[in-house]
């Protein structure tokens, strides 16, 4: 694969981005090569950061769960980068290693081995509203017996989100 097509904004360099900068870093720990990126336009990135945070700290979804989500979403798109930035958080939340090391594979979601109550279901949806956005009654239906509407707000918003990531990230080569 060639090298990235967008030349990330090196922080510290562009005063007017000073306090954004800071924000970030302040939320995230680090400004990472895709925020570095995203600095290119301020107004994104702060669009971005807003969502993001919201999906990634304010939801009620617990964190093994969402990241589930993203690990499946990373997988579906073959977004490498995000993948390998999610396994930490997966591990934090709770995901056995070995959980991880199936979910690379791209397995279909009841051949995933070691997965809670109602992940396998999650999983199923994931992958229709990552390959086909139609998500059918079939699919919807055993996700909507477990989950209530916040829950299934959250749940449809951090596939989405994520899907957004990753595509961006492969778009524009963003980690390699």
């Amino acid at each position: 694969m060639s090298a990235r097509r967008i030349e990330p904004v090196v922080p510290g360099t562009r005063p007017a981005l000073a306090v954004l900068e800071a924000r970030i870093a302040a939320a995230r720990g680090r400004i990472s090569p895709l925020y570095q990126v995203l600095l290119n336009s301020p107004a994104v990135v702060e669009g971005w950061e807003a969502m993001l945070t919201a999906i990634r700290q304010k939801t009620s979804l617990a964190p093994r769960l969402r990241e589930l989500i993203i690990l499946r979403v990373a997988t579906l798109n073959n977004a490498p980068y995000e993948f390998e930035a999610h396994v930490p958080h997966a591990l934090a939340g709770g995901m056995p290693q070995a959980v991880i090391d199936v979910l690379r594979g791209n397995p279909a979601p009841d051949q995933v081995q070691g997965l809670e109550p109602g992940e396998a279901e999650v999983l199923a949806l994931t992958d229709a509203m990552t390959r086909d956005i139609e998500v059918p009654d079939a699919v919807f239906a055993p996700v909507r017996e477990r989950y209530d509407d916040a829950q299934l707000v959250e749940l449809a918003a951090t596939v989405g989100a994520y899907n957004m990531v990753s595509r961006f990230l492969v778009a524009l080569r963003v980690g390699h």
